[in-house]
């Protein structure tokens, strides 16, 4: 990692990186998407086994079962799960808040247009494990669907660790499947022997996984693109210490992370690049960070501040970290999928237990939407009603449209109506004639 200017050049190189299509990583995953599809549990365990290491007699060994979930919780000490109850709540909270509501709107005079929510009734939550079991994962899929009502919650984990299974018994989770990778994603997708189909499925994942997750999207809904974690640190001042230490918090994810510094102070540049060495000495031995920065980590000299949040814009990152408190910033940011403010937000805190949900854009996604909230879980349905007096403010409209584009059905389902609606009136109009007559009204 070295500290280069910002220019056209460097800036096209970086958004480059995420623009091209990783052949080989896609026909590995077509290959294993199509065996599971085609032999179903057969090709899930052989793929398991060949990659994940997986050793089970049969399928059915897959399912964690009910004793190994309640024996985590026995295990793990009092501190983490005490941590595991204070995140939750944070993420429960800001689930509630973020749940679509039921409306109904009198948009004119006798037509009514509102909405219902309905949850989707099973989903799949995939919960990375290669390296790590992401405990705060679980927490970030699954929290938000039950606070949706989703009827059935099913998590894949490649390995899940006595962790992540007492996270999942305190939140009432039983289906878990020791499944990783794009055979986990293709048998959520499609559903096996053993494995339910789902109705969409959350959760982020390395490269092998985010491209399972594009390939099925066209048979199976997914939630986004959530692939390798992205930083982009933007300030003109700030605490070098800090700053570093963000960039290594993401680093360590995966060795295809991208981290990026953009500053307009070069004797901070220079402070972050001394920390960033220190720091990276007293890291465990195997920890992926340095491999991650010295492949996709940059440190950017820019000539003004509009120049470094013009080209964050157009990075349009996953993690937006604005740590200098220089004023009217955020103002002017226009795509992150999460932003963290001042000096004392640290990311790890929104990785864990701030509440807003950790599953994230990536690659540009950003550009187009948000991170996961509950609103995913759900769909959101329109109903309308019109009445008697709305068909005549609405059939001369609808007859107009109807005609300009040359449906003539569309026109006679609203010229049935108008036709009965004055036959009703003229009745109901000798009735009242009549009853008038009679004396009783």
């Amino acid at each position: 990692m070295r500290i280069v200017p910002l220019t056209k050049a460097t800036a096209e190189k970086i958004l480059a990186t995420r623009r091209g299509r990783d052949l080989a990583t896609e026909r590995v995953v077509t290959r294993i998407v199509a065996g599971v599809r085609r032999r179903g549990d057969t090709a899930l365990l052989a793929w398991g086994r060949r990659l994940d290491g997986l050793a089970v007699p049969s399928a059915r060994e897959l399912w964690v079962s009910a004793r190994e979930i309640v024996g985590a919780q026995r295990e793990v000490n009092r501190e983490l799960l005490c941590a595991i109850r204070h995140a939750a709540r944070n993420i429960r909270r800001v689930a509630e808040r973020q749940k679509p509501r039921p409306w109904t709107l009198e948009v004119e005079p006798g037509v009514r247009v509102g909405q219902f929510v309905r949850p989707l009734d099973t989903i799949g939550c995939y919960i990375p494990g290669g390296r790590f079991s992401l405990v705060s994962t679980l927490l970030m899929t699954v929290i938000p669907a039950q606070v949706a009502g989703v009827r059935r919650i099913v998590v894949a984990c490649p390995r899940p660790n006595t962790a992540l299974l007492a996270a999942a018994g305190l939140l009432g989770v039983r289906e878990i499947a020791r499944i990783g990778g794009t055979q986990a994603v293709a048998a959520l997708a499609y559903g096996t022997e053993t494995i339910p189909r789902v109705d969409k499925i959350f959760g982020p994942g390395n490269r092998y996984v985010t491209a399972a997750k594009q390939l099925v999207s066209a048979d199976c809904a997914i939630d986004m693109l959530a692939g390798p974690t992205e930083v982009f640190i933007l300030a003109s001042r700030g605490n070098p210490r800090f700053i570093a230490a963000d960039l290594l918090a993401q680093a360590e994810h995966d060795p295809d992370a991208i981290s990026l510094f953009i500053t307009t102070s070069r004797k901070l540049a220079r402070a972050v690049l001394q920390e960033l060495k220190q720091q990276l000495r007293v890291l465990p031995e195997g920890n992926c960070a340095a491999r991650s920065l010295a492949r996709n980590g940059w440190i950017l000299l820019a000539p003004g501040l509009d120049a470094a949040v013009e080209f964050a814009n157009r990075f349009a990152p996953e993690h937006l970290s604005l740590p200098g408190g220089e004023p009217g910033i955020l103002r002017q940011v226009e795509a992150a999928g999460s932003a963290f403010l001042g000096r004392w937000s640290a990311q790890p805190f929104g990785d864990y237990a701030s509440g807003a949900n950790h599953v994230l854009p990536t690659g540009g996604w950003a550009r187009a939407r948000g991170g996961l909230s509950v609103a995913d879980y759900v769909k959101c349905s329109s109903v309308q009603r019109v009445s008697r007096a709305g068909l005549k403010r609405l059939a001369p409209v609808a007859r107009a449209l109807a005609e300009a584009e040359g449906l003539a059905a569309h026109r006679r389902a609203v010229a049935v109506r108008e036709e009965t609606a004055g036959e009703l009136t003229e009745t109901q109009m000798e009735t009242r004639k009549e009853k008038m007559t009679k004396g009783i009204v």
